[in-house]
């Protein structure tokens, strides 16, 4: 083992000869940082980018110090998604083989029987979703007396998904536990709340600077016209040609628009949503992680967790959330030392809010305007080209000689290789011609005062649409992209439908432009269910702009009467 570099921390021979098994002989910079921490017996947050090892970072700490035999809870692992709680639990497996310990895995949509059975059989490290797990241990099947070490993964994206109380009510019921370790790619308001009140004095190790960018992830933007972007896509796609995609769109809505419009025109493609059983989750997912479904359209929540090897390229519909939405989606391509395209397709006023959001991020950001079918056309004459002059001989290439002479006296040479060229080449799609729409876009844009280098501020906006107002604020740790994103899946609609949002302590104003606002009307009860509005408010929650003309008052020469309609 004197070729293994994990052998110059001390871990014990059974860890090295799992790690010698798998071909596993270099640490990656997060395990590094973690295994030469002096002492292992501290509460702990790492910041550490998707796909940089961070697993094996805190499996081989917390085994290495395993007093041997045990057959009772000891390691906690609590990770947002069945997938990546799956994945967890195998990585866990493999790296304890040879000392002899279980691992039982408790998320929901899998039988439950088998988990207990699993915890009754002496499952030393546990890894969970937070719901399932807390109902394990309301129904005493989990039994926590034991456990010494808890290990929060993803804690950003626990919380982003909700899990607050869930995660509150598991650490509340392990108040002796030894050391509580945290891995989060960013440190959001909810992520810090959390970490002040469970953890004590933690060591804080980042390897993700706040402007830093993945090495192995080349970022690319392409402007497409904002009434074509679907169109826009098909361009990409053939000009790109990815050898597995995955597509993020905003709404669930916009996953199955989206896949079925890439069906249509040639592609192989497949979404991935919340509302999924998950039979038809597990089914998409073996299709994509197989190859026969390159292509895969997701929401940010149906993809958190989701760890598929050799995705090439992530391309982002439209304007992200926020910054840190933007390099969650990346970090899905560019993973364990592979190199990644991450693309974005944004219209010109999109483009301008994304450089504003971008802020002094040092992520270098190519930007194209879309490929238009011409210049599609020239790449896919060339790509058939070569494949026609590489192609390998036939076996039986005398027969097939014969063929060809037989067909060269009844059709000329050149006329018999066109029509050869024309059946390879014709059920294939060209794209479209997009670029006179969007030179005529661009020009629009650059006409309009407001896009001179600034945002515009909302307080100078008109409202053009109808406010509802949402009962809960910044106090409550909501910010205008968790806001956004919760009102856009709540009523089935674009970001491209709701308006200014105005961010209050207590309450947020949201802009419902008419189709938000008619989605609202026919349903709301998907804002009810996330806290946002009072069961039963309804349409009493909707204000409006009172058009009358603006008075002065103490604040300022001008201001907007808001009226409860």
């Amino acid at each position: 083992m004197s070729d293994n570099c994990f052998a110059g921390y001390n871990l014990r021979e059974e860890l090295l000869l799992a790690l010698q098994k798998k071909g596993f002989t270099l640490p990656t910079p997060v395990q590094e940082k973690v295994l030469a921490l002096d002492s292992f017996d501290l509460d702990l947050i790492v910041r550490a980018k998707t796909g940089s090892g961070k697993t094996l970072a805190f499996l081989l700490p917390m085994l290495q110090e395993m007093d041997l035999p045990e057959s009772n809870p000891k390691i906690l692992i609590l990770s947002p998604t069945r997938e990546l709680a799956q994945q967890t639990a195998r990585e866990a497996e493999w790296i304890s083989r040879y000392m002899d310990i279980s691992v039982a895995t408790l998320v929901g949509g899998l039988d439950m029987a088998a988990q207990i059975r699993s915890l009754k059989e002496g499952a030393v490290i546990v890894v969970g979703t937070p719901g399932r797990t807390l109902d394990h241990i309301n129904r005493g099947t989990l039994r926590t007396a034991n456990i010494h070490s808890v290990i929060l993964d993803e804690g950003d994206h626990m919380l982003d998904m909700g899990f607050k109380d869930e995660l509150e009510g598991i650490l509340d019921s392990l108040p002796d536990r030894k050391r509580t370790w945290l891995f989060s790619a960013t440190m959001p308001r909810e992520v810090r709340e959390l970490s002040t009140k469970y953890l004590s004095s933690p060591l804080f190790i980042s390897l993700v600077g706040e402007e830093e960018g993945n090495e192995d992830i080349a970022h690319k933007a392409y402007l497409v016209p904002s009434r074509y972007r679907m169109e826009g896509l098909v361009n990409i796609l053939l000009w790109e040609r990815p050898k597995r995609g995955l597509i993020f769109c905003h709404t669930r809505l916009d996953t199955m628009t989206v896949a079925q419009r890439l069906s249509e025109s040639g592609f192989k493609a497949g979404s991935l949503h919340g509302e999924m059983t998950q039979r038809e989750r597990n089914a998409v997912l073996a299709s994509f992680k197989s190859g026969q479904l390159p292509l895969l359209v997701a929401t940010n929540v149906a993809a958190r967790g989701l760890d598929v090897e050799g995705v090439t390229h992530v391309i982002q519909l439209g304007l992200p959330d926020d910054r840190d939405t933007f390099v969650h989606r990346s970090g899905r391509t560019g993973r364990a030392g592979h190199e990644g395209i991450n693309i974005l397709l944004l219209s010109p006023q999109e483009s301008t809010k994304f450089k504003y959001m971008l802020g002094s991020a040092k992520v270098p950001v190519e930007w194209h305007n879309v490929p238009d079918a011409e210049a599609i056309g020239k790449i896919q004459k060339e790509i058939t080209e070569e494949k026609l002059l590489t192609m390998k001989e036939p076996d039986d290439r005398e027969s097939y000689l014969a063929w060809a002479e037989d067909l060269l006296t009844r059709v000329g040479a050149k006329d018999l290789v066109a029509r050869l060229l024309w059946s390879l080449s014709s059920k294939r799609s060209t794209g479209y011609t997009l670029s006179a729409e969007l030179d005529r876009e661009i020009r629009r844009k650059s006409r309009r005062p407001a896009d001179e280098g600034q945002e515009r501020s909302f307080k100078s906006r008109r409202p053009k649409g109808t406010m509802l107002r949402l009962g809960k604020g910044l106090a409550d740790g909501w910010d205008v992209g968790r806001v956004l994103s919760a009102v856009c899946t709540s009523l089935h609609v674009d970001r491209s439908e709701i308006g200014a949002i105005r961010m209050k302590d207590d309450h947020v104003l949201v802009e419902l432009l008419p189709m938000a606002l008619s989605r609202f009307n026919e349903d709301c009860r998907g804002l009810e269910q996330r806290g946002l509005l009072e069961a039963g408010a309804g349409k009493g929650a909707l204000l409006f702009s009172a058009p009358a003309r603006p008075r002065r008052s103490a604040d300022g020469p001008r201001a907007r009467k808001w009226e409860r309609s």
